[in-house]
């Protein structure tokens, strides 16, 4: 897939200098991290993302996976590995390997829940998923359309190719690109594309795919084609505004859904960039603390501390992690946003929630997307996962900030109000949280 692409208790002086200002992925370096490493063994057999279980069930024949004329095996692994039909998004520039099949008037169809993608194409050969495993990233599998009694997902490590590089912070993940879209679908590369994340302004996001839903003055690329390619930047932009019928543009009847859903849209940007820097935190940590044993067996010594530059090298991308799980670089709406179809209700459903009724997944959708801004991928596989000392260090920043003892500019945006209600959700529906979280001698967030 394409579009969804296709140490740790640092010294007091260490963690203002980390605290001191906001910290971009991009400042992770685009290097490639090396999953091949016998410490990461990303390509390894085993696997515990949720295709692979999925297939063992479909191998031990308790999983069947029924086939329609219309979508193949679309609406089957959708039910296998419960991924809401309405979290359904189109897209139409031609930046899958499925290119041939994709135009305007044929987009691709995105699906996605919590840790699971799936991508259809009217007539394509197979159906697209990347799964995450919650210790190797992502991991790309293609399902052929053809009805069999044992259908098998392929793996597909030659997605690495672009799901590997620096939009997915150098390890096996994911990304989203808005590009000027030829007539065709055809990118326009000449005229640049943008990487999108939650932190990319509205006029930059969601070139190349359909987007339906109300957004007031807030202008995107979306919806549109660039008509002389001579000229790509000059989207009518305007055109595309505030859609919420796409039978006007293309024909939605082949879909499980009429919708390209706003809202759907803006969970995934934050979701894929999540993904990615979990990952991220985790490969770094299992790589520093290997090469510190290492340099322990080599003195004949039993491994213990770490040393001042191994927690340095693993707390940066903690940090970032941290910033980007509280939405400190969102891009802020100026007006409100509403979708078109029933996503919102149905993604509000599934978090857990509070006595009080507040989840991390409530959405606010008039001045940001979430109504208490801390990821609820907190919540996953993938986080629960991370190595001990990672985890430690994440838990650790998070409580400084949530108590309003971390009152630096890079978390200015989180108001006494919203630490508050984050620490108090959390302290409740999240499993597993140090026991320092339950002994605050003061009101959370009330250093803001």
């Amino acid at each position: 897939m394409s579009k969804t692409g296709c140490g740790f208790l640092a010294a007091l002086a260490v963690l203002a200098a980390f605290s001191a200002a906001p910290i971009s992925g991009d400042s992770l370096g685009s290097f490639l991290m090396p999953f091949d490493d016998d410490v990461i063994r990303y390509r390894s057999p085993e696997a515990r993302d949720p295709v692979a279980r999925v297939q063992a069930r479909i191998d031990q024949g308790e999983v069947k996976l029924s086939f329609n004329p219309r979508h193949g095996y679309l609406e089957a692994v959708l039910r296998a590995l419960n991924v809401p039909v309405p979290s359904q998004v189109l897209v139409f520039s031609k930046t899958s390997f499925q290119a041939a099949h994709i135009s305007p008037q044929t987009p691709r169809a995105l699906y996605f829940n919590d840790d699971v993608y799936v991508g259809w194409v009217q007539g394509g050969d197979v159906v697209e998923v990347a799964s995450v495993d919650p210790e190797k990233g992502g991991i790309f599998y293609t399902l052929p359309q053809q009805n069999t009694s044992r259908p098998r997902f392929a793996r597909r490590d030659d997605c690495l190719q672009c799901h590997a590089a620096p939009p997915t912070l150098g390890v096996p993940g994911f990304f989203l690109r808005s590009v000027y879209p030829g007539p065709d679908g055809t990118p326009l590369l000449q005229a640049g594309s943008f990487d999108t994340t939650d932190h990319s302004p509205i006029n930059e996001r969601w070139g190349g795919w359909y987007v339906s839903g109300v957004h007031g003055k807030q202008l995107h690329m979306g919806n549109v084609v660039a008509k002389d390619p001579a000229n790509p930047e000059q989207l009518d932009r305007p055109a595309g505004a505030n859609v919420t019928d796409l039978r006007k543009l293309l024909d939605v009847t082949p879909y499980l859904t009429p919708h390209s859903d706003i809202v759907a849209l803006m969970v995934l940007e934050h979701q894929v960039r999540l993904h990615d820097l979990i990952t991220r935190v985790n490969y770094e940590t299992r790589i520093v603390e290997n090469e510190q044993q290492v340099l322990a067996k080599q003195y004949g010594e039993t491994f213990g501390a770490w040393s001042e530059s191994a927690r340095r090298r693993v707390n940066r991308p903690v940090e970032v992690l941290l910033q980007d799980m509280l939405f400190t670089g969102e891009a802020l709406l100026t007006d409100p946003v509403k979708g078109t179809s029933n996503f919102q209700a149905e993604f509000e459903q599934r978090g857990p929630k509070d006595h009080l009724g507040r989840s991390l997944r409530q959405f606010d959708l008039r001045r940001r997307l979430f109504r208490y801004p801390c990821s609820f991928l907190i919540y996953s596989e993938a986080f629960d996962s991370l190595p001990k000392m990672a985890k430690e260090r994440l838990y650790r920043r998070l409580w400084e900030v949530l108590t309003g003892r971390d009152q630096s500019p890079a978390f200015a945006a989180l108001s006494s109000t919203d630490r508050k209600a984050i620490f108090e959700i959390l302290l409740e529906t999240k499993p597993g949280l140090p026991d320092y979280w339950k002994q605050v001698p003061s009101a959370p967030g009330s250093g803001s």
